[in-house]
């Protein structure tokens, strides 16, 4: 007899970082007056534990690898990691200039690590006034004058200092030097990799006193001197009678949607793919045909892909992230039939081989 499919609540991984909060409240009201700061809660992380359904208890590695292919859905049934990562992301400090390899150059260099790049976004969920990111170089910074800049601790005045707005969305393609600043809450959505390469950390030493590592020749090897790609999206307003939706960015790795609900929204399944929902903000309950499940900020839920249609109840206003690895192909077909313009289409569809 075949497994019921259940939607199920991950458990999220905490990360001290040097640049993070000593609270992370309101989205974890019980991480507050930390010991040491926390810079990253990876919520859909392979170490998270499953806190219900039959895989209750279980890694999301565990449980991946162990569900039935109709809960992974028939697009992903070959794949033997879980492939996306999500994060809630907490600086109160500047991030480390870094930037991310793609998949050629980490199936070749970073075997050991995974052998697989770090195409990302980021959603910004939560901006203070004057907030800021650094995000790609300056028309014209060739390798000379970059190279030249890290001997004199000032490569961060030839990164464009970009001001940010609560509900921006930032394509971070491979190959983009990027920092975030402080002053953010971000939800970072991203291939499934750890990958990064720091060129610089303001000076920054740990506990120990010690300096973060460099990964300053790797990273050369990886920029994209060409001018980079991606950057701020221009979210499409997807048809719903039900909530205000809109596609913030889609590639191979990832598509997020941003659902902002007020009202009791059907969530449809699609046997092709599983579905991730990630909370802003707000409070309510899943129901399916048999029990409910309350929701809160901060949470991560896995949806199979052959689950019946659940029903998404907000107490009052709620904003949810969903996400899925979808068919690049088949997703923009689908909206082309929707009645997008290809211009508008290609605002929020990135190719890596662009």
């Amino acid at each position: 007899m075949a497994m019921q499919p259940v939607l199920s609540r991950l458990e999220p991984i905490f990360s001290p970082r040097i640049w993070g909060r000593r609270s992370l409240s309101p989205w974890y009201p019980e991480k507050v007056n930390l010991p040491e700061p926390i810079g990253e809660a990876w919520v859909t992380a392979f170490e998270s534990r499953l806190t219900n359904g039959p895989y209750a208890g279980k890694t999301l590695r565990e449980a991946w690898r162990a569900m039935p292919a109709e809960w992974r859905g028939q697009r992903h049934t070959a794949l033997a990691e879980f492939p996306v990562l999500i994060k809630f992301l907490f600086p109160n400090d500047n991030l480390s200039i870094q930037v991310h390899p793609d998949d050629a150059y980490a199936a070749k260099h970073e075997q050991a690590a995974g052998g697989r790049g770090k195409t990302e976004m980021w959603h910004m969920v939560s901006v203070e006034r004057g907030a800021e990111i650094l995000f790609g170089l300056k028309p014209g910074v060739n390798r000379e004058q970059f190279r030249s800049a890290l001997q004199t601790n000032t490569v961060e005045e030839l990164l464009e200092h970009v001001l940010v707005q609560t509900g921006d969305t930032y394509f971070v393609a491979t190959g983009t030097q990027h920092a975030l600043g402080a002053g953010l809450v971000v939800c970072e959505v991203q291939e499934y990799s750890d990958l990064t390469y720091r060129v610089y950390d303001f000076g920054r030493v740990d506990a120990s006193g010690k300096p973060r590592e460099l990964h300053v020749q790797k990273a050369m090897e990886v920029t994209n001197f060409n001018g980079a790609r991606g950057g701020k999206m221009s979210p499409l307003a997807l048809h719903s009678p039900d909530a205000n939706k809109h596609l913030l960015a889609a590639c191979e790795y990832f598509a997020t949607e941003r659902w902002d609900c007020t009202k009791t929204t059907p969530i449809e399944s699609d046997e092709a793919e599983f579905q991730l929902f990630v909370i802003l903000s707000g409070s309510g309950a899943f129901y399916d045909a048999e029990q409910q499940f309350a929701f809160r900020p901060g949470e991560a839920w896995f949806f199979p892909a052959n689950l019946p249609t659940v029903l998404l109840q907000p107490n009052g206003a709620c904003s949810v992230l969903r996400v899925t690895v979808p068919d690049i192909c088949v997703l923009r077909r689908q909206l082309r039939n929707q009645g997008f313009e290809e211009t508008a289409i290609a605002r929020v569809l990135v190719s890596e081989n662009q």
